[in-house]
């Protein structure tokens, strides 16, 4: 059976990518390529508007005990089902799931507006910038970091043995933290090659940019920014 790497953190997201990847009809290949390292930090409750990036940042407010004083908007539906699944009210959801789309939905209300992004170490300096020229007041709270975890590389050997069928990257941060693991086993040269003959899925612009600028040839990006479509895009392109 062919074998799709895949780079998922590792707790119920990684066994759902392997059931879901089964499903399609190949072989998983778990490799988790980030681990979440929380800080301890909450939003700000007085902003007029929250904005959530990941379901992690979602779960660790939630933990936390957060209130929201304003409206709270989501970066795409994975973010806004968890959380509403832990009791929030999703006020926006932005048609583009990225942080110019994002930009753009709240330009409108942006002037003399107070806007709290609550997100990880990793986050993009566009929708900061973006918002700041839109005319709001813009605060960062970092909620976690993200690190490579000890061990992650196995995937980057199986590309460079020729392995892999396909590959799914679901952030710039993982394609990074893939190249580092293969750098350190001394095949980065031969995990690119190795990629670059099989189908890579980047689940947006951002992460085909990145994979470009490395050398990795990107075949598919899906329409919708989910790990299940950008896995169904790889294997429909298999």
């Amino acid at each position: 059976m062919s074998r799709i790497a895949f780079f998922r953190p590792d707790d119920e997201r990684a066994a759902s990518a392997a059931s879901f990847v089964r499903e399609l009809g190949y072989e998983p290949l778990s490799d988790p390529m980030l681990a979440v390292e929380p800080t301890g930090e909450t939003p700000r409750s007085d902003a007029d508007y929250t904005v959530f990036t990941s379901k992690t940042g979602a779960e660790l407010v939630a933990d936390a005990g957060w209130r929201a004083g304003g409206a709270v908007v989501a970066i795409g539906t994975p973010t806004a089902g968890a959380l509403e699944a832990t009791g929030y009210a999703v006020d926006r959801l932005p048609g583009e799931f990225s942080s110019s789309g994002l930009v753009d939905e709240l330009a409108p209300d942006a002037p003399g507006a107070t806007v709290e992004v609550a997100r990880s170490d990793h986050g993009s300096a566009v929708l900061l910038e973006g918002l700041n020229d839109a005319g709001a007041y813009v605060h960062e709270t970092v909620l976690y970091r993200l690190v490579r975890p000890e061990g992650a590389g196995r995937s980057a050997e199986a590309a460079a043995r020729g392995e892999l069928a396909g590959a799914c990257f679901t952030s710039s941060l993982t394609l990074e933290h893939f190249l580092a693991a293969a750098a350190e086993r001394g095949v980065r040269g031969a995990a690119i090659e190795g990629l670059n003959d099989a189908i890579v899925g980047a689940i947006g612009e951002p992460t085909e940019a990145t994979a470009e600028s490395a050398g990795v040839a990107v075949d598919v990006v899906p329409e919708t920014a989910t790990f299940e479509a950008l896995a169904e895009a790889v294997t429909e392109r298999l």
